[in-house]
């Protein structure tokens, strides 16, 4: 049986960390996309929070910490039926349209871009195989929703066996109280909660200010 990674040194090693960034997408995050314009959601804190994790991939990638995209597409064909029910009108990721694009930031070449239809990056994907391909054991994760499918995803990933760390500079959400029940969930019972710097601090980089 492998041995537990027990602390954050050990579990925060480039060889075996990737770093997941979740639903950075202009729908969820920019003015004039879906979230702001048919929900009227808040979606200031966006772009700063693109700017962290835009500083935790630079400093990360040249440790050779794996960086993999995970992006929402929800056109109804691939919804489920209770989440039509939920959704009830179309708009939101469509495929091959810019609310479905990435929002400040993009993939580099050779980047795993893993597609998703639920707020779970795992659910029907293939990320549990590409992690394991790069033989995986700790993920960092980023992006919004803190409380929805930030919330999901390292919520499977846990249950698979990952250790879990949230970067906490790089996630956000339009709910305050959503992102910090998430937050603490993640520190009660999940994972550990760092800021960036701190992450790349033990990984043995630099974050650039």
């Amino acid at each position: 049986m492998a041995a537990l990674l027990e602390t954050l040194d050990a579990q925060l090693r480039p060889e075996h960390t990737a770093l997941l960034v979740i639903d950075m997408q202009n729908d969820f995050c920019a003015e004039g996309g879906y979230l702001h314009k048919q929900r009227d959601y808040k979606v200031g804190f966006a772009a700063k929070v693109a700017d962290n994790i835009d500083r935790l991939i630079a400093a990360v990638r040249p440790l050779g910490v794996s960086v993999v995209w995970i992006r929402s597409i929800y056109d109804f064909k691939y919804l489920t039926d209770a989440y039509r029910v939920k959704r009830r009108e179309e708009g939101c990721c469509l495929e091959n349209t810019w609310g479905a694009d990435f929002f400040c930031l993009a993939p580099a070449q050779g980047d795993a871009v893993v597609d998703k239809h639920s707020f779970s990056g795992f659910y029907r994907t293939r990320l549990h195989e590409v992690l394991q391909e790069k033989d995986i054991k700790t993920l960092v994760v980023t992006g919004v929703a803190t409380n929805v499918c930030v919330d999901s995803t390292l919520r499977e990933g846990f249950f698979l066996g990952y250790n879990i760390v949230v970067a906490e500079d790089c996630v956000g959400s339009n709910s305050q109280a959503g992102h910090e029940g998430t937050l603490a969930t993640v520190r009660n019972n999940i994972g550990t909660v760092s800021q960036s710097a701190e992450i790349v601090r033990v990984l043995g980089g630099r974050l650039v200010e």
